[in-house]
């Protein structure tokens, strides 16, 4: 339709409109007083049904509780902490019933009197606001629906709402949900938190000083904020005092002896309640809010129950393990990285500072690159806060049982209000020599054995016309010869290059993939061998968990089943059947080398400083200058490793021998194993099913002679079929590395 023809038919359609009001005056003028019957029933169906009020009244948050039924986690819409109307001083139902509506419990959710009555005192030039605690509650419980905006839409929304809940609640309900869901500024909300936050006490503790102060802020929370704004905060409660006063809820001495007196305040901000796994709650959210979407479910209102295979005491040991060691190895840290301040690195200080957001908004003001650096510079509590938290170093932690895949212990950081980043699942950090196993396995399973020997010197590899790997070790080359056993029992970059360039880069990656290390891209070159393809720590601990369980490799398991409200089981989770990624007795074989690193080689400190005894096995790893500290133990019943280093990793821990992975990561996996054997989360008499192979002492040349002359010449041993590894899986580029990341 051409806009000349539609502005035809719409003068048709008024001039058609106008004959029927000459024609039908009477009938006209009776129809106009049932317009806003009619406008006020269009709009109820866009206000919530009685169906979703009833769900409201029933919301519930759901739960992560930990495999022996600790509560890890709580997911809820706001901070705040439900209290019954009885837990609740008496002063705060008589002030709030006084101030906000008289006539509470006379009306159905829309006082007619009170409405006319604010809409005359408008007229005069005194706004007033005309909504009863019935239609507040609405506002509060939906404010998508209802909005605030100040039209005649949303109070006609507002009135319908509060008519619908005084349906679903009964009058104490409405009070008891409008206390419990009314905010209160610096995200305190409901009455509960409202008293913790300014006055640190609870709801039911609060005076009728205390109670007047909060119940005065809601006629507007900042205007009236007791802590920004205490004058008009105590003049808006002496006036909530006479409105108490005024409705017989408070006598006239009384509020004379009190309108003088100050507010007293002890201000606290409430902190949310992060639980006892903080980072794990994250992932399970980011989870739980995909399954819950799928399912039908809301997961801050229906009263999910997810289990968890976490165990609430080795939680616990690990976040003191991580927070103790963590704390020692800092005050390392503050003596390489904090003497003399970051004027002593004043070129990695000026790089930290134009990578800075104040740097670029300085620069938007007009300010050209000397002249914002030399304003930041200037500036000391940005300068002090900004090094403080480039040079504060980071831990990860992460425990498995390796027989059936189920986390144990997750600890994503060392403080997770200070740093929410995530490094055990989000953290791609070199794994440097704990990815040394993934070589020696692979050729284990070619047939190479733990004796063979290579000679332990500087390594020369042509890569091509242009390239020569040439990896080194921390001291110099014996020149003589070494087996495999000794190599990785003492991490010799030396043998594992040779081992790698003689069993194939290839080989290796598929045998990480295979393994666990199935995220990660990893890069089938001849220097992964010492690790220089970024893992998470995730996957590192799978990879180990696979040779605890004799080559097989289980997916880790988080969640085992969701059930409602009621108990209910919504979905069980069962582990995906075990893969056979190393045969077993190649796996026995690696397991047992790897015995020697904790009896006497770079892991050996776990014995010494921390007195573990029994059946163990692992491996140390350091990357280039310190920059990552690496350590995973493996023990019967589980698997634990741990990470640490800085976000960035132009921050290194170098200096001092605290920097290795022996003396830093060890000591916190060290801390967590012995605090589990004392606590007997774990038998420290378990035992592997792998035989311990004793290497034969070496022959004089003369014994060596003798024997090859009287001894017949041992047969080769039959090369193992190969095991049918599955291909490494080019993965897209992975997500940003901390140091990739700003701050958190």
């Amino acid at each position: 339709m051409s806009w000349d023809r539609f502005i035809a038919a719409v003068a048709q359609a008024a001039r058609r409109s106008w004959d029927a009001v000459r024609r039908h005056p009477w009938w006209v003028a009776a129809a106009v007083p049932l317009l806003p019957v009619v406008y006020v029933l269009a709009m109820v169906p866009f206000t919530p049904s009685i169906g979703d009020i009833q769900k409201a009244k029933s919301e519930q948050p759901s739960v992560v509780l930990s495999a022996d039924g600790k509560v890890l986690a709580t997911f809820k819409r706001a901070n705040r902490e439900w209290v019954k109307l009885a837990e609740i001083s008496p002063h705060v139902l008589a002030a709030l019933i006084a101030t906000e509506d008289r006539r509470f419990f006379d009306h159905h959710g829309f006082d007619v009197l009170r409405t006319v009555g604010a809409a005359l005192h408008t007229l005069r030039g005194d706004l007033q606001g005309g909504s009863t605690i019935t239609q507040q509650l609405a506002r509060n419980l939906y404010p998508d629906d209802i909005g605030r905006a100040p039209t005649v839409t949303r109070k006609v929304k507002e009135a319908i709402t509060a008519l619908k809940i005084e349906a679903v609640y009964s009058k104490n309900e409405i009070l008891e949900t409008y206390l419990n869901t009314v905010p209160f500024l610096y995200n305190a909300y409901g009455i509960e938190m409202a008293a913790r936050t300014y006055f640190d006490k609870s709801a039911g503790e609060l005076d009728v000083l205390e109670s007047a102060t909060l119940i005065g802020m809601l006629k507007g929370t900042s205007y009236y904020n007791p802590v920004l704004n205490p004058s008009r905060s105590l003049q808006r409660r002496n006036t909530v005092l006479a409105q108490m006063v005024r409705s017989g809820k408070l006598d006239a001495p009384g509020f004379e002896a009190l309108r003088n007196k100050p507010l007293l305040l002890e201000f606290e901000r409430q902190v949310e309640d992060i639980g006892a796994a903080p980072h794990v709650a994250q992932q399970l959210r980011r989870w739980l809010i995909e399954w819950a979407d799928r399912q039908g479910y809301d997961i801050n209102a229906d009263g999910l129950v997810v289990h968890t295979t976490l165990d609430s005491r080795l939680q616990a040991m690990a976040e003191q393990s991580v927070r103790r060691q963590g704390d020692k190895l800092q005050l390392a840290a503050d003596g390489a990285w904090k003497r003399g301040g970051w004027k002593a690195h004043k070129a990695l200080a000026e790089t930290f500072v134009r990578e800075s957001e104040p740097f670029q908004a300085a620069l938007g003001t007009g300010l050209n690159d000397a002249e914002a650096l030399k304003k930041l510079q200037a500036d000391a509590v940005f300068m002090q806060a900004l090094w403080d938290d480039k040079t504060r170093l980071q831990a990860g932690f992460l425990a498995l049982d390796p027989t059936n895949g189920h986390v144990k212990a997750w600890i994503g950081s060392r403080d997770y209000n200070q740093d929410k980043f995530d490094h055990v699942q989000q953290a791609r950090r070199q794994p440097g020599s704990t990815f040394k196993p993934f070589v020696y396995g692979a050729a284990f399973e070619q047939g190479i054995g733990p004796s063979e020997t290579f000679v332990d010197e500087a390594v020369e590899i042509r890569i091509d016309d242009q390239t020569v790997w040439k990896p080194g070790d921390v001291g110099e080359a014996s020149g003589l010869p070494m087996t495999l056993r000794e190599g990785l029992m003492h991490s010799k970059n030396s043998i594992t290059s040779q081992l790698m360039e003689k069993v194939g880069p290839a080989r290796v990656a598929q045998l990480a993939y295979a393994m666990g290390v199935r995220q990660s891209k990893l890069d089938p070159v001849l220097s992964l061998a010492l690790g220089t393809s970024p893992v998470t720590l995730r996957e590192m601990v799978s990879g180990f968990g696979s040779i605890a369980n004799g080559g097989s490799f289980i997916e880790p398991v988080l969640v085992t089943r969701v059930e409602d409200r009621h108990g209910k089981v919504l979905q069980e989770f069962r582990a995906v059947p075990p893969e056979r990624a190393l045969s077993e007795s190649a796996a026995q074989t690696l397991l047992d080398v790897m015995r020697g690193v904790i009896d006497e080689g770079t892991g050996a400190g776990v014995r010494g400083r921390f007195g573990l005894q029994g059946d163990l096995a692992g491996k140390t790893g350091t990357t280039q200058s310190n920059t990552d500290g690496w350590f995973i133990l493996m023990h019967p019943q589980l698997v634990g490793g741990a990470w640490v280093g800085f976000n960035d990793n132009r921050v290194t821990m170098t200096g001092d021998a605290w920097g290795q992975g022996a003396h830093n990561a060890l000591n916190i996996v060290g801390d967590f194993f012995q605090q589990a054997v004392k606590a007997k989360a774990i038998d420290a008499k378990a035992k592997f099913a792998a035989p311990h192979e004793t290497p034969a002492e070496p022959l004089s040349p003369v014994n060596e002679w003798l024997n090859s002359v009287f001894t017949p010449a041992p047969q080769p041993p039959p090369v193992p079929e190969p095991v049918v590894i599955a291909p490494v899986v080019i993965s897209p580029a992975p997500p940003a590395t901390p140091e990739e990341l700003p701050a958190q």
